[in-house]
């Protein structure tokens, strides 16, 4: 059942700065770092972006994992249905035009060999139309368009805001303004569904560079996606990185046409040699690092990777455990969290991971459709009593162990367990000691598709 979209909720605010996190999980902020890599709430910060033109009513919200992200009046935000091909076919939005529809579709698609098309969906009944579901943003008759901001025409004859060419939707799974929950930028690899993204503006970077999302925050890259560092050597503006050290972390030079603009400025480093610097910091790439994506400064001592907006920690019952396959997250025990996440082979790509989805998938997948034997294999991770977050990426939730439905506080025999983005997460029975991740890509198509994942915070080689 869709919840209300509450208005009257406070949108995400941030305050003192964070310039990085880096591999060894120290954090500046306010000119503190914290030993144990938690960063405090009232450390957060918000990525600075481009102001783009909006059509009327439009806006840009803060989100603690996405960054900056369009809106509309109310706090929605906005997403788009990018086209993708699978297995057997296509699924998403080309660009103008929207396959989103209002009729209610009730077999699979047979977008993923081997399965084929025809079979029924779980909750024939009471499924929803995509439209339902991703509500169409429908411009005015009088709207015009603005910037990289069209409008189509649906198949119905209404018009609907265009993004870059691409639909643009919200979603039913965001309840205040502020929350994206409906899809997320996050890099989605191998065989995972045509999933819907939010939108937003670009970041404040000077040619050169670019910002990715990752679990940790918003990281800063070159344009040829090396990682970028900084030095706790450095001074204010100031490189103290020279010689034998700027031939191992390679200073990343600013053109004599560069202008200091907010939060970026150019360090001298001799005559005539200019410097890029991030919130008064000066920039590197490192050597050792061979191939694009890979972290392997921020390991150094001293050095850290650098983040435009750093992600709020897990709550205190986690904890972070080091495993031959880098960083994951765990359990007040050191066991290993997974995140479960599933599409439906239909033409609608409906999501099905969250608590109010058909329960069927993950059944399926995690014993074989036999309940016990899935809570047995994949028990949720219980949640202390009383426990709350203080970021709205985490939160504790009520499940019917049953049915994996939403809950009753305190209803018999229901569980209080962490979600993540409104997922709840889970832990591993073969998992025996920290640092164990044996159910990690379990599942169809190595779990992407159906199926579980490690929470990595970092895998070896890759951002996580």
């Amino acid at each position: 059942m869709e919840k209300p979209f509450r208005i009257a909720a406070t949108v995400f605010s941030v305050g003192a700065f964070v310039l990085g996190l880096g591999q060894g999980m120290t954090s500046f902020a306010a000119e503190t770092a914290h030993s144990d890599g938690r960063v405090r709430s009232g450390d957060r910060i918000s990525e600075a972006s481009v102001p783009v033109p909006l059509p009327s009513g439009f806006q840009v919200i803060a989100n603690e994992l996405e960054g900056p992200v369009f809106a509309d009046a109310r706090g929605r935000t906005l997403y788009t249905w990018p086209f993708k091909s699978m297995r057997n076919g296509f699924a998403g939005d080309p660009k103008g035009k929207s396959v989103c529809e209002d009729k209610v579709t009730l077999k699979s698609a047979g977008l993923m060999s081997p399965y084929p098309p025809g079979l029924d969906l779980p909750k024939s009944d009471n499924r929803m139309s995509c439209t339902a579901f991703w509500p169409p943003v429908y411009a005015d008759d009088d709207a015009k368009p603005v910037g990289n901001w069209t409008i189509i025409t649906r198949d119905d004859g209404t018009m609907q805001w265009a993004y870059d060419g691409s639909a643009v939707y919200t979603s039913i799974l965001d309840h205040e303004p502020g929350d994206v929950l409906g899809g997320t930028r996050l890099g989605r690899r191998g065989d995972s569904p045509a999933a819907r993204y939010p939108i937003g503006p670009p970041p404040v970077v000077p040619p050169g560079f670019l910002v990715e999302n990752t679990v940790r925050g918003r990281l800063l890259l070159t344009d040829e996606r090396y990682s970028v560092y900084v030095s706790d050597g450095d001074g204010p503006n100031t490189s103290n990185c020279i010689d034998a050290c700027a031939r191992t972390w390679l200073p990343i030079l600013a053109p004599h046409s560069a202008q200091p603009q907010g939060e970026w400025s150019v360090v001298e480093r001799d005559r005539g040699v200019r410097q890029w610097a991030f919130r008064k910091k000066p920039l590197y790439t490192y050597y050792e690092d061979e191939r694009p994506g890979q972290l392997e400064g921020g390991d150094m001592p001293g050095w850290h990777s650098v983040y435009t907006q750093v992600v709020p920690p897990a709550p205190e019952d986690f904890t972070i455990q080091k495993t031959l396959n880098g960083d994951v997250l765990a359990d007040s025990h050191g066991k290993t969290v997974y995140y479960y996440s599933c599409g439906e082979d239909s033409f609608d790509m409906m999501p099905c991971d969250t608590m109010d989805s058909p329960q069927q998938y993950r059944f399926a997948v995690c014993g074989n459709s036999d309940v016990a034997k899935c809570l047995n294999t994949w028990p949720y991770v219980l949640a202390s009593p009383g426990a709350t977050s203080d970021t709205r990426l985490w939160s504790a939730v009520w499940v019917d162990p049953a049915t994996g439905h939403e809950a009753q506080p305190n209803q018999p025999g229901a569980l209080y367990v962490w979600a993540y983005r409104d997922r709840p997460v889970y832990t591993y029975a073969l998992d025996e000691e920290p640092g164990d991740f044996f159910g990690n890509n379990a599942g169809e198509w190595h779990g992407r598709w159906n199926g579980y994942q490690a929470f990595w915070i970092r895998e070896l080689g890759r951002q996580g």
